[in-house]
């Protein structure tokens, strides 16, 4: 493992050129920020969670994928190699790609890397810290693997709101289905429900409790320890706790909180909570719990931290889960951005007053369920999202959008018969630095969780029944955490703000993956009216092209 204190030090080589070996990866320095070199083998390979061999992927043979350790402002250059016998592209969810959409890896975009070749990816953590994921985007992938750890520690020079842990861990929690990757997407694929999951794993594990699992973690008694616990299942919100120990939340997704302290936390999908936990017990085992919530059948599952020198295994007596979907939007609420402290840039994240700005344009979408010839399809406003074989953001910048999709094929509003769905590509036409305010309402019984690629957003509003204006008045507009994933609880809305500042085509996407597959996502377009490098790079060098893009001439770059 390398520790919170470790990371920190590669800002101290941003001065000194140099080359070396560190973590399984290449860095570079010459005088700037440092570049991370990796490069990743993309196989098939046998996996096991819940103790079912499933036909699983790995990256350099690992599951869950290696870790990605980097510092603010790194340049991270992965090459990936497909051994698979299909596409395979990666995303990584919640790093803004300022300026630079082309990297984003997702399907409205990249063109998949083919099956035997290669893609790098050439992105920079600009201004950011936290804790992040990586995870597939094509087909029903994800539910087997390709997904691991990314976290973006804070440069020596700007101070964090808490000591440097003993160590910083990465808990990668998730649902699991043993029918495997090709059988989900067939089930999809036909127009049915994958139903529940088979069970729960950490890291791709669960303790058996036999008094023989190797532990997941191991602390020392006295010291306090960092746990990056993120939700990279397909479709299941998670509640994850420490036997007879609190969790203290320090960050979530890119933003300090205010360090509350928490017997237990619900992870929704895509999400990601830093906390530390002080080993502060008897030295012995002890379990860490996740619990699938709002499922009709409760499924745990244990890992084991480990004391050093420790006596005595793990007491079988669990903590309890909360109980019902009103506990979590509860907690949501307690949730608050630390204003004093500093995030990836000296001052203070409270110096950004969002509470202050006019919204200059309000999108209220509705998630819907719906059969379209006979098979399942989810959709926003009465569009269910279908893929083109030329990724958006390619189409637009060759000048051939209107071959493959138009703007703003759905309305700001719901439509009054939200039963009607069509199937087409969904593009909004953002005005580049307005500040919209989002609006998702859920008529169905189902959490929901979604994610924007390119931002981080505030989270500002929160409650049951359907939105309207005059919910404004229970907004916060002052310590709302920024952040880049949201729940949506049944028959309940969430409100999000923020700046469209960040030119590119961005995904905003369901995280519950059967209802990305089936159309429950869209593309945000933002362009500069300058149509300069200020505001947006060039498309880069060796990028791959398909569709009807390919093998047109490249269009003129930006200048300036």
């Amino acid at each position: 493992m390398v520790g919170g204190r470790k990371g920190k030090e590669m800002a101290r080589l941003t001065l000194i050129s140099m080359l070396f070996l560190w973590a399984g990866s290449m860095l570079m320095v010459q005088g700037g920020d440092p570049t991370l070199f990796f490069e990743w083998n993309v196989t098939y390979g046998t996996i096991a969670p819940l103790g079912v061999p499933v036909k699983g992927i790995l990256i350099n043979g690992q599951f869950p994928g290696p870790n990605i350790n980097s510092t603010t402002n790194n340049n991270i250059v992965i090459n990936v190699f497909n051994n698979l016998d299909e596409p395979f592209l990666v995303t990584w969810n919640g790093i803004q790609h300022r300026k630079n959409s082309w990297q984003d890896g997702v399907l409205g975009t990249n063109c998949p890397i083919p099956r035997g070749k290669n893609y790098t990816y050439k992105f920079q953590v600009k201004d950011q810290i936290g804790s992040y994921i990586y995870y597939p985007v094509t087909a029903m992938h994800k539910a087997v693997g390709g997904f691991g750890g990314l976290r973006v520690n804070s440069r020596l020079l700007i101070p964090v709101p808490y000591a440097d842990p003993a160590d910083d861990y990465t808990l990668l929690v998730g649902d699991f289905f043993n029918k495997g990757h090709t059988s989900l997407k067939k089930i999809l694929d036909s127009g049915r429900n994958l139903g529940r999951c088979d069970g729960v794993h950490l890291n791709g594990k669960v303790a058996k409790g036999d008094g023989k699992d190797e532990p997941l973690f191991t602390m020392e008694a006295g010291k306090t320890y960092k746990y990056r616990i993120c939700n990279t299942g397909i479709k299941t919100s998670l509640n994850v706790r420490f036997q007879g120990h609190t969790m203290k939340l320090v960050e979530m997704e890119g933003s300090h909180t205010m360090q509350n302290d928490y017997d237990s936390l619900d992870v929704h999908v895509g999400q990601c909570f830093s906390v530390l936990v002080t080993a502060n017990q008897e030295p012995r085992d002890y379990y860490v719990v996740a619990s699938t919530r709002f499922t009709k059948r409760e499924v745990t599952a244990t890992g084991i931290i480990r004391y050093k020198n420790g006596k005595g295994a793990a007491s079988s007596e669990l903590p309890p889960p909360p109980v019902g979907w009103a506990w979590s939007l509860n907690q949501f609420r307690t949730f608050r951005w630390n204003l004093t402290s500093n995030a990836a840039r000296p001052n203070p994240q409270g110096s950004y007053k969002y509470g202050s700005i006019n919204i200059t344009r309000t999108i209220k979408l509705a998630n819907t369920a719906q059969r379209v010839d006979g098979k399942l399809r989810y959709a926003l406003n009465g569009v269910s999202y279908v893929e083109p074989t030329t990724p958006l953001k390619l189409a637009e910048y060759y000048g051939v959008a209107d071959k493959v999709f138009k703007y703003d094929t759905i309305p700001d509003e719901p439509p009054s018969d939200n039963t009607k769905v069509t199937l087409a590509p969904i593009v909004l036409n953002m005005t580049h630095r307005n500040f919209v305010e989002i609006i998702f309402e859920n008529h169905e019984t189902a959490i929901q969780s979604y994610h924007l690629s390119g931002y981080s957003f505030f989270a500002v509003g929160m409650d049951v029944g359907k939105w309207s204006p005059e919910k404004r008045m229970n907004y916060n507009l002052l310590d709302a955490v920024s952040r880049h994933t949201i729940q949506v609880f049944p028959n309940s809305w969430s409100a999000i703000l923020l700046t469209f500042d960040n030119c590119g085509m961005w995904n905003l996407r369901s995280e519950i993956w059967d209802r990305h597959y089936l159309g429950q996502q869209l593309y945000a377009s933002v362009i500069s009216p300058n149509r300069s490098l200020k505001d947006e790079y060039n498309l880069p060098e060796g990028v791959l092209t398909c569709g009807i893009v390919q093998g047109m001439p490249r269009p003129p770059p930006f200048s300036s």
